[in-house]
């Protein structure tokens, strides 16, 4: 048994944890999902990075697209927490028999619901683009690259169900791995497609998908196979989803796909919000966005370890503890990811040279990227704290606490400052927007009552 799954055992059975070992269990869930974050994302900068080398029309074709991307992601997501948080809190109980019942439905369900979102994908490429403003001059490499991303969602969905079950049994190891590994693929395949076959923007969605297939068939292979608490080999059971699970796992992720659904309509509303400021502005905020994320992947890596620890301690019944290993987790995010943004304001210019050889991408990308940085500290918060939520099943209100955000503060300050400051309005908006989450987040980790133990059945019906 690794350190990790031995302190977990210390929450599933009852045991006492000093704050040395609570911080440590922290620590050694998290740093696998850190560095699988930061790697996904320095991989993502190359891949960008290689499309930006192609151009600001490239870079722009991508971006006026990536928020629906996001968007379609968000749901995805959220339909594969609405089952893992189940399948953590039954783990919690030592209860591996109702954890496989879950997993067994989730595969299912999931796999439905993604043939259902990539449909709509490819039904509205050839549309997206003009949508969202787009010009013509991008409009078909931009309908091209949605449309691949858009069927290639299957392959995201089962790698992320899979990844997501793994991590909420404790194993945080496998997924990072195979993500880094997934990474690594997409810019060797983007490299390939893009450079070698010259197919230019079509070719990073082609890589990217190919990247996403093989990583999703050997998620599930450990998932299935070779996990201790929840592989199906040896173990068999129905695969028809029954009302009680269906239920629960709605009534987790519905509010979560609600939320996704409406933060990437923000998003798209702040990509209609730029797309009149040209193409340079196009491209500067879409590489600027995948410069930033170096700050806050690391926070979600922190998050995912968080959800695990909370879900796996309200299944044991354990509120006291849990409430303690929330709070560690929220302190531990605010100080990483406020290194990671005193960083990025240091580095802006050479980060975005990487990313463009346009001088005026640059430049503003610059100054975009240091008007975020002040907003680090409390972006984690809200980071961590919404994955202390999820494991709790507690998703409704931070949705609503996100939704009113978004859309009541950041896109109303983002359409007035635009106005006069162009594009650093744009994210000066986004920086005071995700101060006041944080905020608020925290307020609710201290004072509310998330950590009301989901009823989950235990036994077959």
């Amino acid at each position: 048994m690794s350190k990790s799954q031995d302190l977990l055992s210390y929450i599933r059975n009852g045991r006492t944890m000093t704050q040395q070992e609570m911080l440590r269990l922290i620590v050694q869930l998290s740093i696998p999902s850190i560095l699988a974050q930061i790697s996904a994302t320095v991989m993502f900068f190359i891949d960008a990075s290689m499309v930006g080398h192609l151009g600001a029309k490239a870079s722009a074709a991508i971006g006026i697209v990536e928020t629906t991307g996001w968007l379609m992601g968000g749901l995805a997501s959220a339909a594969s927490m609405g089952f893992s948080v189940q399948v953590a809190h039954f783990i919690g109980a030592n209860d591996f028999e109702s954890a496989r019942r879950v997993l067994r439905q989730a595969l299912v369900c999931c796999l439905i619901w993604s043939f259902m979102m990539s449909a709509i994908c490819l039904g509205i490429s050839p549309f997206l683009p003009y949508w969202m403003g787009g010009s013509e001059e991008i409009a078909h490499d931009a309908s091209v690259y949605f449309a691949i991303i858009g069927l290639a969602g299957i392959f995201f969905q089962m790698e992320g169900l899979a990844g997501s079950m793994l991590k909420c049994s404790g194993n945080m190891k496998i997924p990072s791995i195979l993500n880094i590994g997934m990474c690594v693929m997409d810019v060797v395949f983007n490299y390939f497609f893009i450079y070698i076959l010259d197919l230019g923007v079509m070719g990073a969605a082609i890589g990217t998908g190919l990247a996403e297939l093989i990583t999703a068939l050997l998620m599930l292979y450990f998932l299935l196979v070779r996990s201790d608490m929840l592989r199906l080999k040896g173990f068999p059971g129905s695969f028809k989803p029954r009302s009680d699970t269906v239920g629960t796992a709605f009534k987790i992720g519905a509010p979560m796909g609600l939320q996704h659904m409406l933060m990437g309509g923000a998003q798209i509303v702040s990509t209609l919000i730029v797309a009149p400021l040209g193409t340079i502005a196009i491209a500067t905020h879409s590489l600027a966005i995948t410069v930033e994320s170096l700050c806050y992947m690391p926070g979600f890596g922190i998050a995912e370890a968080a959800t695990t620890l909370v879900g796996q301690g309200i299944g044991a019944g354990q509120k006291v503890l849990t409430r303690s290993l929330a709070r560690l987790s929220v302190g531990m995010g605010i100080v990483v990811m406020t290194l990671m943004g005193i960083l990025m304001w240091i580095f802006a210019p050479q980060l975005m040279t990487i990313m463009s050889p346009v001088e005026e991408v640059i430049t503003l990308g610059t100054q975009v990227l240091r008007i975020e940085a002040w907003a680090e500290p409390m972006f984690a918060a809200a980071i961590v704290c919404n994955g202390i939520f999820i494991g709790a099943g507690d998703t409704l209100k931070p949705a609503f606490m996100s939704l009113a955000s978004m859309w009541g503060v950041r896109l109303t300050l983002a359409w007035y400052l635009s106005k006069d400051y162009g594009l650093k309005g744009v994210w000066l908006a986004m920086a005071i927007e995700l101060t006041f989450r944080g905020i608020m987040f925290l307020t609710r980790l201290f004072v509310g009552h998330w950590n009301n133990k989901l009823k989950l059945k235990t036994k077959e019906i």
